[in-house]
């Protein structure tokens, strides 16, 4: 389902510029963030993403890109401020985490460069695991993530 028109008028001011700062101009970005929920929401593979999207590569780097600089992190942010500004939070919160076993020899091959410093492997009762925490508001909408080693608590991560 593509975004909305009001969804991308506030998504829309949260991006960053669509000259990129080598090369040409990038592909839409709404277009982009449409391809991106459709990988999410459906589970296909980057390969299998539909034509009318464009390479999946570039939307898979944009993806990345965004990631490491810092850009989706700062929109979400300002998304759950202004949800709070507009009243529309409910601040009865549910925390829950999932442990993801580590791959055997993901700790013997170290982070991929740009890795946030807060991925964590660690040891627990299930062997070598990542466990991620989600804080959401009463109508399901996430307000909080982190992911930690997976021997952490919820408690102490959020």
């Amino acid at each position: 389902m593509p975004l909305t028109d009001v969804q991308w008028a506030r998504i829309e001011p949260l991006l960053p510029d669509r000259t990129p700062r080598r090369g040409g101009r990038w592909r839409d970005h709404r277009q982009v963030i449409d391809a991106i929920a459709f990988k999410f929401r459906t589970g296909t593979q980057w390969v299998h993403l539909p034509e009318k999207y464009g390479n999946w590569r570039g939307v898979y780097n944009r993806l990345r890109m965004w990631a490491l600089d810092g850009t989706w992190e700062r929109a979400f942010t300002a998304l759950v401020a202004r949800a709070d500004a507009d009243e529309d939070l409910q601040w009865a919160v549910a925390v829950d985490s999932t442990i993801v076993r580590a791959h055997r020899r993901g700790p013997q091959k170290g982070a991929p460069a740009g890795e946030p410093a807060d991925h964590a492997i660690g040891r627990s009762r299930g062997g070598l695991t990542t466990k991620i925490h989600l804080a959401a508001d009463g109508n399901c909408r996430p307000l909080a993530f982190r992911l930690t080693a997976g021997q952490a608590g919820d408690a102490p991560a959020l």
